[in-house]
């Protein structure tokens, strides 16, 4: 029999899981894992500069690709409650990391020994299991059931926490002959599915909703193929932005409070059915569920039982991994289709898309200071359909999912329901550790990019370029623009005079000498027709330096974006597009 230490045993089992980088920091209770990972000498390993940069980055990492699980590791105390963001941002989302933490020796637990915490206790909340090992021989089942977990049912992070001494003792493990346990998903039944078409078939104006669930599960091809064999348009949420081609005929445009479009929110006040596939009808998304529901039936397919009437009650719940609910009613709908049962949508799928073509917000603005919308409109010229845009929260990611396309499923990269300010950057770094050979752009407002700056030396130690384009309005946009409800500007105001930087006026943070002090490149720019000129260069210059780019773009200084609290009831605040010159890169313009 083989015989080596649990720590060598572990790293042994993360190899034959398929793990290929972790994102993570060394220290004392961890060092034994580190030992053993740089004898094993085949993991990729980041240094992050804070541990919930590393979980972060692993998040990044698990979303770009179908089948990844991005790792993250720390060491005890504070590593692991630092990464307790990341478990939350990656349960909430339904993504799959592993976050190994070091902890005190077996006999110092619950006696205050330095940097010895509860870890188990803290993480299980935001885990599908969090748990310390205290016998080393359990060590490999731990990382085994870890996977099995991760990869069952609704997807999700889990926290093994590894006293040092149990990393540090010998067992008996022998790698050949290690095998995964084997993977659980529910799956649509024949029954099941033949009563969703019939339920789809009575309606007159039925819809979609595309969840995350469908990027999880890798099955935007079969979404794309039901859509198109019974002629339903989609409307994908935030998470399954992606799923169908922004210039496909049947993408009716996505629907919510914020992350929404006009013509989306208009095509579902429309409709009279909805199939929702890998959604969990989030209140971004649904807003006041009265006005969501009304006049509407309801069919929901969802991996967790328990997801399904957590929000509203359906009319018929499906329990089943999307792309298992997706063959069985591909499957269904050709049968329809050849005895000729399906019924005609063409003059439903006109009217959406006419909403489509009228209902454009109007991007093309030529003021200075620069109105954000324009930014917008310059990356989608500046950028193709292979671009992967990475974003988290605030007026910058709002707006941005209003008015940029994506073309293709994990294309674009959120952090849906947590929405940590500070993830982008590592978040993005993560995504370019994935896929190195993918144009990757992030997007922040100034004070996410702040939050997590630090990490932008990751991405040039490591040679981990992609391209961040920040825009900076020296404020706290989001939340002064929720503060108008209460009549109130009130510590949300970034902007001060720096006496480094004089030519930026009064937009305080000087972020490209910080970014250049962390050995990227940066550009900033104040005028509308330098954007795009700046973001050609950025391109350029990503490859020829192999680092992160920021291209910052000085905003004006207050702009309410388009949202409200009911979808039925979104307060716009500029017109709509009246010709192509308004909105010159809209999908389906016609004015």
């Amino acid at each position: 029999m083989a015989r080596m230490t649990a720590a060598r045993a572990a790293v042994e089992i993360l190899r034959r899981e398929g793990v290929t980088h972790m994102f993570g920091l060394p220290g004392a209770a961890i060092n034994p894992f580190y030992a053993a990972m740089r004898a094993q000498g085949e993991l990729t390993h980041v240094l992050a500069r804070h541990v919930e940069g590393a979980s972060h980055m692993a998040e990044g990492y698990t979303r770009a690709e179908a089948g990844n699980i991005g790792v993250c590791i720390g060491t005890s105390g504070p590593a692991g409650t630092d990464m307790v963001t990341g478990l939350y941002s990656a349960s909430a989302d339904s993504i799959p990391i592993l976050c190994i933490t070091g902890q005190a020796p077996v006999a110092k637990l619950n006696k205050e020994d330095f940097q010895a915490v509860d870890i188990e206790s803290i993480a299980k909340p935001v885990t599908k299991s969090a748990v310390t090992v205290m016998e080393a021989g359990q060590v490999p089942g731990a990382f085994q059931k870890a996977f099995q977990l991760m990869r069952s049912g609704r997807p999700g992070p889990v926290l093994i926490d590894l006293p040092i001494d149990v990393q540090m003792t010998e067992i008996e493990f022998d790698p050949e002959t290690y095998t995964p346990l084997p993977v659980a998903k529910p799956a649509a039944s024949r029954a099941q599915a033949e009563k969703a078409l019939a339920m789809l078939a009575e309606a007159e104006r039925p819809l979609i909703v595309a969840g995350g669930g469908i990027v999880n599960a890798d099955a935007a091809d079969l979404l794309v193929e039901f859509a198109e064999l019974t002629g339903v348009p989609v409307i994908p949420t935030l998470m399954g932005w992606g799923t169908i081609p922004d210039d496909h005929a049947l993408m009716a445009g996505m629907v919510g409070l914020q992350t929404s479009h006009r013509y989306g929110n208009a095509t579902m006040l429309e409709s009279d059915f909805v199939l929702g596939i890998g959604n969990r009808w989030a209140n971004r998304h649904t807003g006041g569920v009265d006005t969501y529901i009304k006049g509407r039936t309801f069919v929901h397919v969802d991996v967790e039982p328990t997801q399904i009437g957590r929000v509203f009650a359906p009319d018929f719940g499906i329990t089943s991994d999307a792309k298992a609910a997706l063959e069985m009613f591909v499957e269904v709908a050709r049968e329809h289709e050849a005895a000729g049962s399906l019924p005609d949508r063409s003059a439903w799928v006109e009217s959406c898309q006419e909403r489509k073509a009228t209902l454009q917000r109007r991007t093309n603005f030529d003021t200075v200071p620069v109105k954000p919308q324009r930014v917008y409109q310059e990356m989608n010229n500046a950028f193709g359909p292979e671009t992967r845009y990475v974003s988290t929260i605030g007026l910058s990611q709002i707006q941005a999912a209003q008015m940029l396309h994506v073309y293709k499923p994990r294309h674009w990269i959120n952090a849906g329901q947590a929405g940590p300010l500070g993830w982008t950057v590592p978040a993005a770094l993560g995504v370019a550790s994935a896929d190195p050979e993918a144009t990757v752009v992030a997007l922040s407002g100034d004070y996410d990019f702040q939050f997590m700056i630090e990490e932008l030396a990751v991405g040039a130690q490591f040679k981990v370029p992609y391209i961040h384009v920040v825009v900076n309005n020296a404020y706290l946009g989001l939340i002064r623009q929720a503060q108008r409800g209460f009549e109130m500007d009130y510590n949300v105001d970034l902007s001060f005079e720096n006496i480094n930087t004089p030519e930026i006026g009064a937009y305080g943070v000087d972020h490209v000498k910080v970014a250049e002090g962390l050995g990227c490149k940066a550009l900033r720019v104040s005028e509308p027709d330098e954007i795009l000129p700046a973001l050609e260069k950025a391109k350029k210059m990503m490859v020829e330096h192999e680092v992160p780019i920021i291209v910052e773009v000085i905003l004006e200084r207050i702009t309410n974006v388009s949202m409200g609290v009911e979808i039925d009831n979104i307060n716009e605040f500029e017109d709509l597009a009246k010709t192509r010159e308004d909105a010159p890169t809209a999908v389906a313009f016609r004015g």
